[in-house]
């Protein structure tokens, strides 16, 4: 891929799996940020709970950057990272 593809490639947040966090907690505070019903977050808690990791968000990478500070401020483990 060359630099230019790359560069208009938007970026994805990913909320990783913890130890930690309750999975009615993680459904909560994907309602809570992002917006999401309450089918949509909990599906989005059961792909990390079960695959380890989830998908949450995506957009320029400011705005995941954002999403990944808000999360991180939830308490929950998120990165972002260039899709594709």
């Amino acid at each position: 891929m060359n630099e230019d593809h790359e560069a208009l490639l938007p970026w994805i947040t990913i909320v990783w799996n913890d130890p930690v966090n309750l999975m009615s907690y993680v459904t909560y505070v994907l309602q809570k940020l992002f917006g999401y019903d309450r089918a949509k977050a909990t599906s989005l808690m059961l792909d990390v709970h079960h695959k380890g990791k989830a998908v949450v968000s995506h957009g320029a990478r400011e705005r995941m950057e954002h999403d990944v500070a808000r999360l991180h401020g939830a308490g929950l483990w998120a990165t972002l990272q260039r899709e594709g």
